[in-house]
């Protein structure tokens, strides 16, 4: 069986529409611009709290080595009703 090209010109007429160039003006660049809103410099996360966070985990840490970790079943129930609950 043979199989010619004929009526393939016009399966994609997309691809041979004229596309309109942008040219460099003078002095303008195309380079990409990146802005971080002030709401997410707000976000960032300062040393205190990272220091803080960082002696409260190596705390948890030696108190379940150590077997003295308990977990209060109410405070979790309460923590996961108010997190389903949103």
């Amino acid at each position: 069986m043979k199989i010619n090209g004929i009526g393939l010109n016009h399966i994609n007429p997309y691809n041979k529409a004229n596309r309109p160039v942008q040219t460099n003006k003078a002095g303008q660049s195309f380079a990409d611009k990146l802005e971080i809103s002030s709401a997410a410099k707000g976000m960032k996360v300062t040393t205190e709290y990272t220091e803080a966070r960082a002696e409260r985990v190596q705390q948890l840490k030696a108190d379940i080595e150590s077997g003295e970790y308990k977990v209060d079943a109410r405070k979790v129930a309460e923590d996961m009703l108010k997190y389903y609950r949103m």
